[in-house]
């Protein structure tokens, strides 16, 4: 049964002055004297004490543990590793930890000055010192106070019997309260229950009880003053990040609780504001939760978990950046699951030429037949028996630009933790911030602030894919994790984390790596990559766009101009001209070179070259948006005052020359504002003559750059011919722009 419930006494003595001098003064009304008595609590650091009951050291328990120490509540734990008989905690239950209570209070119930604070810890978070909350009890001059929520539950039928109030937190919450130990102890001795009983029935009974609520001056906190229960209260809590510390306060009562309670199904709430509160993160001091370990010479052993459950682009860049990581290959293990058969042949090298070099490699090829569910889980199972210390999940999409990313995320110190990948120039990423009613996507209140790293720590988030790392001492909690009826794998998994408690993190302290879209990736296509332009637009630049496109943009930069108004800049590399060669080479319906061309309105081409046109091969959209991303910023550069955005061509082609075909183009103006023409492939190499003549200025541009593109206008000024090609293939890409 899983550990659930975690709660704690707090026992402070009062009425005297330290030895140290120290006081802490509070000020409440006394009805009968209607006078302002001092009150005179003792040194808090050594007076205070928390009892905690908690069954395993959950994250929830870390998280209260932690915001104990940053108020300097000392906290002593009870039961820890024992077994919970206080039921599930799904519907009803939790007697077992009002019987707790009762015997932690027995050596107090003679002492009427001691003052109890007893709350649920797996979902609480402490807002403040216990000089505040001190005071506040005081000033609600009470014997015993109850925290109070918007629901009656578990028993509606009992909310007429509660005391007329204007508050909407009208019902009693078992998960916190205060009061004299002598009191409370009394009040639970008098009428005992069995541990899977209901605690928050048997509190609430007790409650409604006038003649005891009257001896022991209970009352409900109606103002949240201590108390806040998230459920039913979200719209009521405003979180100011912009202040050191963070602090939450609740714009209906005008007061800043200070014990966070997340009640019933509102853990997710708490777990995201929790990433703010008890000085965990602010807009001064950034995230002062993001405690990390450093790791030593001796590594630990890791199972890389990499999964191609889709046909994926970019896959020669993804295996090589796991090879670049900076993690000692002998620590690690490899399991790959391939479910798409176009990417056996890439994965099979790799393996191959990685043999040796990593400790073990677990190959499952689409061959094997095995469910991607089914593969997960066995990845799970072969890293526990192999006694890895992490386990790191990698799907085909997740792309780890940064080699230190796996040393990173294990100095991060946490059970579960990704780094944070968004797919470029988009708000899609491999974590969510919330979750709807029925467990889907939900965008929190900083999803935004997290994925542009305007916010940048280690963040408590509810579901996470595609790349993440598992320490080794959870995996067997994890049997058949990836397995759910109706559920995706990542969707069971997640679920299964938060079911047990198991916080899910993302840290997006550096900048880690980036996701790749695979929704049009088609391996069918002759050299696919080429098609992805506008879905993977990123990764197409790395691959296709020439590195020093960049500096023709550059303020002072100055154009080469071979010819009067014709500009020369380096556009897309070498690999791009040859796939595209390949691309066309392989679809093979070259033009005629005759003035009919069927391919045109009309019918007619008034100056016909041997060519296929972009959209014979499915290109001519990503042709389009290369002319906006790319070619139109370059024209405005040097033709200035000319503005046309998105730029139009109706003409997208690659030409083919050839003695024996054509080897030549006579003179002619293009049809368009401007043209541009970029080279292929190699002058001298490939081919020998062939280049470019203005007869205006007669002026040649012979000497080609492969992937370089000559611009120029092509009305009026610029009559040109193609000049003849003697030996070999010369092929160059062209469009008119702005007919």
């Amino acid at each position: 049964m899983p550990s659930l419930w975690l709660y704690c006494i707090v026992m402070i003595s009062s009425g005297f002055t330290t030895a140290s001098g120290n006081k802490h003064t509070f000020c409440y009304n006394d009805k009968i004297n209607d006078v302002c008595p001092r009150v005179i609590v003792d040194d808090i650091i050594q007076d205070f004490l928390v009892l905690t009951v908690a069954t395993d050291e959950t994250d929830g328990y870390k998280r209260f543990m932690r915001s104990a120490d940053v108020y300097n509540i000392p906290v002593k734990v009870l039961g820890m590793h024992e077994k919970w008989e206080g039921g599930n905690m799904n519907y009803r239950g939790g007697g077992h930890k009002v019987n707790l209570l009762r015997r932690a209070l027995k050596p107090y119930k003679d002492n009427t000055s001691k003052i109890v604070m007893f709350t649920d810890s797996y979902d609480v978070i402490f807002l403040g010192g216990v000089d505040q909350i001190l005071q506040r009890f005081i000033e609600l001059d009470s014997r015993l106070v109850f925290s109070a929520e918007v629901f009656c539950w578990p028993d509606e039928d009992l909310a007429s019997k509660y005391p007329v109030t204007e508050s909407p937190y009208k019902y009693l919450n078992s998960g916190g309260l205060i009061g004299y130990a002598s009191d409370l102890y009394t009040l639970l001795d008098s009428q005992r229950l069995k541990n899977k009983d209901d605690d928050q029935l048997y509190y609430t009974n007790l409650f409604l009880d006038k003649t005891l609520r009257e001896k022991y001056r209970m009352r409900l906190d109606h103002k949240a003053s201590i108390f806040q229960n998230i459920h039913g209260a979200e719209n009521d809590l405003k979180l100011d990040t912009d202040v050191e510390g963070s602090s939450l306060e609740n714009i209906l009562t005008g007061t800043k609780p200070l014990v966070l309670h997340g009640n019933g199904p509102r853990k997710l709430f708490l777990n995201s504001v929790g990433n703010y509160l008890a000085n965990s993160w602010d807009s001064i001091n950034r995230c002062t939760a993001c405690d990390t370990i450093e790791l030593k010479e001796d590594l630990p052993t890791v199972q890389l978990s990499i999964f191609v459950t889709v046909n994926t682009p970019f896959m020669e860049e993804f295996l090589e950046k796991i090879d670049k990581l900076s993690y000692p290959k002998k620590r690690i293990h490899v399991f790959i699951y391939n479910n798409a058969k176009a990417h056996v042949k890439i994965l099979s090298k790799w393996i191959e030429d990685n043999t040796g070099s990593y400790n073990s490699f677990k190959q499952i090829t689409p061959s094997d037949g095995l469910t991607e569910d089914a593969a997960r889980n066995l990845a799970v199972d072969y890293c526990a028996q192999k006694g890895c210390a992490y386990y790191f999940n990698l799907d085909s999409v997740a792309h780890l630009d940064n080699p230190n990313v796996l040393k990173s995320l294990i100095e991060a110190n946490r059970g579960v933790v990704a780094p944070m990948l968004v797919r470029t120039y988009k708000a899609w990423s491999n974590f969510w911030g919330s979750l709807n009613a029925d467990g889907f996507y939900a965008r929190s209140f900083d999803y935004m602030d997290i994925v542009n790293n305007d916010k940048r720590g280690i963040w408590n988030v509810p579901y996470i894919t595609h790349c993440y790392l598992v320490n080794g001492t959870l995996l067997n909690k994890l049997k058949n994790v990836y397995t759910e009826p109706g559920s995706d794998p990542d969707m069971a998994f997640c679920k299964e984390l938060r079911d047990k408690g198991i916080f899910m993190f993302v840290d997006n302290r550096d900048d880690y790596g980036h996701l790749v879209d695979p929704e049009t990736y088609n391996p069918a296509l002759m050299n696919p990559e080429i098609y992805q332009v506008m879905e993977n637009q990123w990764d197409w630049e790395q691959r296709y766009l020439h590195p020093n496109f960049s500096k023709s943009l550059e303020p002072g930069n100055v154009p080469l101009q071979p010819c009067p108004d014709v500009y020369w800049f380096p556009v897309v590399t070498p690999r791009f001209c040859k796939e595209l060669i390949e691309i066309m080479e392989g679809f093979g319906k070259w033009s005629t070179g005759s003035n009919y061309d069927e391919r045109l309105n009309g019918g007619y081409e008034n100056v016909p070259t041997r060519d296929i046109h972009m959209n014979q091969v499915g290109l001519d959209k990503h042709w389009l948006y290369i002319l906006k991303q790319y070619i139109r910023p370059l024209q405005e550069h040097v033709f200035i005052g000319y503005f046309h955005d998105p730029p139009k061509s109706l003409m997208n082609f690659v030409v083919r020359y050839r003695p024996d075909e054509q080897p030549s183009l006579r003179p002619h103006h293009d049809s368009s504002t401007y043209t541009i023409n970029i080279a292929l492939n190699r002058p001298n190499i490939d081919y020998t003559g062939g280049g470019c003549h203005f007869l205006r200025y007669n002026c040649s541009v012979t000497d080609t750059k492969v992937g370089w593109t000559l611009m120029h206008p092509g009305r009026l000024t610029h009559y040109h011919e193609g000049l003849r090609v003697t030996s070999g293939t010369r092929y160059i890409m062209i469009s008119f722009v702005d007919p």
